[in-house]
């Protein structure tokens, strides 16, 4: 076979598939760096815009790492997202490898208005992280996780993932507040506040934030602390990914026993009212070692249950003691509460809540753990629809409420109703189930975390008196609203 028949085999072999051409075969891979045309865009007010070749060019030269279009073999891959809802197709995709990537992507967005999605670890429930026609700023490959044990502190770029976190504090002997599936990203699972296990012994992961660096709409890479840039420093303690993209943090870490008192006390839902009222009254004087949450789930078998996540960072024996009036409580069907490896628990969830499920979730928060609250939890409990918790207060609670921008530090609980499914035929279907279950519950809850909401647009409402000190510090950092694809926060004129 002569190197011109090779080379047709390869390129009919290869049609439509999305890999690499072999050298010399005559197929371009699509990078900024090789554009021969001008694309398609879209501005940050939703005008379509054409980004010139010339610029695309120079991008693509200005940057360690690659930018790629639409064709380039890594295209499909660098735009899914964890939540297979969202299909979206930006005009560029910018895999930065550095802080001065980053820095280029950002002013390059900047200087022609075009609209701007940060991408973390990908986990964005209402799907953020992503957009059409615009530029999408990836981190992914900055993913680095460091811990020191002298100083007790750890270091994550901007795309790192929870379980990496976890992993670099536990060879140590430390840990920090993170969440509770291993695949999340770190950034932006941080910037809204971080719920997790730990949090009512060590304060939500921004309360155990030391410092970040971050690089704000003018390009600027900046390190902000207690003591550089205070202000802005708040204000990503909570509220978003509005001021700009974060591509470092530090974070305090504590001496950890990572076996521990943890597992899950399984009630058929029958029994629900009953362990749920128990629950009311009997969470309120927990340690802040204890944590116990619950969650209205129905297995693949179609039994609908009453699941309560414990896990007590302590000593077990003084765990087993508080834990034992709720196991006393009506008739599990299953205790598998024991001692086992923090890292056990923490990746326990990874399968369910895995990569290209199709999900729609709102959320809310609760401030009291009232009888009326656990009647329309369970009368208009919808078997399609998950009802999960996080659990605050201890900790959580004694931070100030204006301390950090996070806007519920007086709430309890906060609830997530989700639903979760393959088919794209049953979109319609299970969101307006979704919607209908949250609407039940509604009257019970007062604001929403804005990592998981889909529907959540009223951040002024939100973030309550947090809010004019947040838009002042965004129209000083983020006049042009660059930053506009989360819960936004409008720019102080």
């Amino acid at each position: 076979m002569d190197r011109r028949e090779f080379c047709q085999k390869t390129l009919l072999a290869a049609l439509g598939a999305a890999i690499p051409a072999l050298p010399g075969c005559g197929r371009r891979v699509r990078t900024a760096a090789d554009a021969d045309t001008s694309i398609p865009g879209i501005s940050l007010d939703g005008a379509e815009l054409e980004l010139e070749k010339a610029a695309i060019k120079e991008l693509g030269e200005s940057m360690t790492g690659p930018v790629i279009l639409s064709g380039h073999p890594e295209y499909d891959a660098a735009r899914r997202i964890w939540n297979g809802m969202h299909d979206k197709r930006p005009a560029l995709i910018a895999r930065c490898l550095t802080p001065e990537d980053v820095s280029q992507a950002v002013t390059f967005a900047r200087e022609r208005e075009l609209l701007v999605a940060v991408r973390g670890g990908g986990h964005s429930w209402p799907g953020k992280s992503v957009c059409d026609d615009g530029l999408m700023i990836d981190l992914s490959q900055m993913n680095t996780v460091t811990a020191d044990p002298q100083t007790r502190r750890a270091r994550a770029q901007g795309g790192a993932l929870l379980g990496a976190l976890d992993t670099a504090a536990l060879e140590h002997g430390l840990v920090t507040t993170a969440g509770v599936v291993s695949h999340t990203g770190v950034g932006g699972y941080t910037l809204g506040g971080g719920f997790g296990r730990l949090n009512r012994k060590y304060g939500l992961t921004i309360d155990n934030l030391t410092s970040a660096q971050i690089v704000t709409a003018d390009g600027q890479i900046r390190r902000v602390s207690e003591e550089q840039e205070a202000d802005l420093f708040w204000a990503i303690r909570g509220g978003g990914g509005n001021f700009g993209v974060v591509t470092e943090f530090e974070f305090q870490l504590h001496p950890f026993e990572r076996r521990l008192l943890t597992g899950d006390i399984i009630w058929p839902i029958e029994q629900a009212r009953d362990v749920l009222a128990f629950y009311g009254e009997w969470s309120a004087r927990l340690s802040d070692e204890m944590y116990v949450g619950p969650a209205l789930v129905t297995p693949p078998d179609g039994s609908p249950s009453l699941i309560m996540g414990v896990l007590y960072n302590g000593d077990p024996v003084a765990g087993e003691k508080e834990l034992a009036p709720l196991r006393k409580i009506g008739k599990p069907v299953q205790d598998a509460v024991t001692m086992q490896d923090y890292m056990a628990r923490q990746t326990k969830d990874d399968e369910t809540f895995g990569h290209g499920i199709r999900s729609y979730a709102k959320s809310g928060m609760v401030k009291e753990w009232s009888q009326e609250l656990i009647d329309a939890m369970l009368d208009a409990y919808d078997p399609r629809i998950f009802l999960g918790d996080h659990v605050a207060g201890g900790a959580v609670k004694r931070v100030g409420e204006l301390d950090t921008a996070f806007p519920h530090r007086n709430a309890e609980f906060m609830l997530v109703i989700a639903a979760g499914w393959k088919d794209p035929a049953q979109d319609e279907e299970l969101i307006a189930a979704a919607r209908a279950y949250y609407h039940a519950l509604e009257p019970f809850m007062g604001g929403y975390y804005d990592n998981i909401d889909f529907d959540g647009s009223k951040a002024a409402g939100n973030y309550g008196p947090a809010y004019a000190r947040l838009s002042k510090i965004k129209g000083q950092f983020d006049p042009g609203n660059l930053f506009r694809l989360n819960s936004n926060i409008e720019p102080a004129g």
